[in-house]
């Protein structure tokens, strides 16, 4: 039977809970995973993100690639991470000729002000990316957090 006594026993070891979350060193593994050890470049890639969020739990994110998207110049893989949510590998999505244009919308959950990277493949195999840093004022993902 739980009494206060114990409850307030472990109070103290609550407010050591924190929720989990990767490193930016983990977020490092994880592209170096995803693109298999190849060094994307920097550019053609565009995120478009709020800088200062509101609140962590449904953050618009589009992420845009140049490319004319022909059969014989076109985006592959689009992929975003981030360095602080419990996995690094937010979210990846596939793309065709037929897509038209190399571009992706979606909503995303941030733990808090952290950095956020897009990844895109092209069909000569060659990776881009874009960095970008955001402050969360309000995170998300916080389940364990001490009240």
């Amino acid at each position: 039977m739980t009494t206060r006594r114990r409850l307030l026993a472990a109070l103290p070891l609550l407010a050591i809970v924190r929720p989990a979350q990767a490193t930016p060193e983990e977020m490092a593994q994880a592209i170096a995973a995803y693109t298999q050890n190849a060094k994307p470049q920097k550019g053609r890639v565009a995120i478009d993100i709020a800088k200062l969020i509101d609140n962590g739990n449904a953050v618009p994110i589009t992420v845009r690639v140049e490319s004319p998207m022909t059969e014989q110049d076109h985006v592959t893989d689009i992929a975003i991470f981030n360095e602080k949510n419990p996995l690094p590998d937010v979210v990846r999505f596939q793309l065709t000729p037929a897509s038209g244009k190399a571009e992706i919308s979606t909503r995303i959950r941030l733990a808090t002000s952290q950095t956020i990277t897009a990844l895109a493949r092209t069909s000569d195999g060659q990776w881009w990316q874009q960095t970008i840093d955001v402050i969360v004022t309000l995170a998300a993902c916080i389940e364990g957090e001490a009240i």
